[in-house]
């Protein structure tokens, strides 16, 4: 038996190095959103309705690569709490475009502060410079995934 973990092999991983930095990350993250009563999931729907108003569920589904009926509950919960409205979409009848209510648009201009803050508690040790460089060293993984 030994005291001492040899993380080495691990630690030339991309993917562990990168699960590891997403569980303090998020851990940061769920906390601070507690007082919202939002998951990260949650966070990411109502911002990108806040930021995209008129934006469909399909539109939604496809970006955050959600499941149509996960979708469908989503925004049953968020109609439940008064925070998003439907109206028929300009150009596609068969689709209803969503936007934030009043209640939504407060909650959320609090939540991404609160985003924000979480993100800076948890980078840190990164430098800005290197906080841009990883965030677009990450979305180059994520956007060229195919």
């Amino acid at each position: 038996m030994t005291d001492t973990i040899d993380t080495r092999y691990l630690e030339t991983l991309l993917g562990y190095n990168t699960r590891r930095a997403t569980l303090t990350i998020i851990g940061r993250f769920i906390e601070r959103m507690v007082e919202f009563d939002l998951r990260p999931v949650d966070f990411s729907v109502l911002s990108l309705i806040g930021h995209n108003p008129g934006i469909t569920a399909r539109q939604l589904c496809h970006t955050l690569n959600i499941l149509p009926p996960n979708m469908v509950g989503f925004l049953k919960a968020f109609e439940k709490r008064d925070l998003i409205d439907r109206s028929p979409h300009p150009t596609d009848g068969r689709s209803m475009g969503l936007t934030l209510t009043k209640k939504g648009q407060q909650l959320m201009q609090k939540a991404e502060v609160a985003a924000i803050e979480s993100d800076a508690s948890a980078a840190y040790p990164l430098s800005a410079s290197e906080q841009k460089t990883l965030m677009r060293l990450l979305q180059k993984i994520y956007r060229n995934a195919a």
